[in-house]
């Protein structure tokens, strides 16, 4: 899961994947990151960490991190949050196999359209709740899809 400074948007898909894949007795390994290095280290964003904790979900522990060429060898799929990540993870790519592994994650849902999950790190809690939804929606297809 990539978004830009992975304290929002990132690592509450990432909570929701771990959630549903737990629920559903699904082992697969799981992360997010970030495609700059605004946030390294830092908790996720507390209205994401709130939003996320009103569906039974914690992620507070997580911690930014930057996404790196070695991604591509770690992860079978990597899901952009949008356009711009999506166009920075593939600058790191070092072949089409890399390039294979990146989907622009409301594809899953949206197929083919190339929406991007909005920022709401200038917004309010409306748009944590917005984007929860729109992640959670995603996630489920990944799972029917392992």
């Amino acid at each position: 899961m990539v978004c830009l400074g992975n304290i929002c948007r990132s690592p509450m898909a990432e909570g929701i994947l771990r959630k549903k894949a737990f629920d559903k007795g699904i082992n697969i390994e799981i992360d997010s990151a970030g495609t700059g290095d605004y946030h390294v280290g830092e908790h996720p964003d507390k209205r994401a960490v709130e939003t996320m904790a009103k569906c039974g979900i914690d992620i507070s522990d997580l911690r930014a991190r930057q996404f790196t060429v070695t991604d591509f060898d770690e992860f079978d799929e990597i899901y952009a949050m949008d356009d711009s990540n999506y166009k920075n993870i593939l600058s790191l790519s070092r072949n089409e196999l890399d390039e294979s592994k990146v989907t622009m994650i409301l594809n899953l849902t949206n197929k083919g359209e190339n929406r991007s999950v909005p920022d709401p790190y200038f917004g309010g809690l409306d748009g944590f709740d917005k984007v929860y939804y729109m992640l959670d929606d995603a996630c489920e297809v990944i799972l029917q899809n392992n």
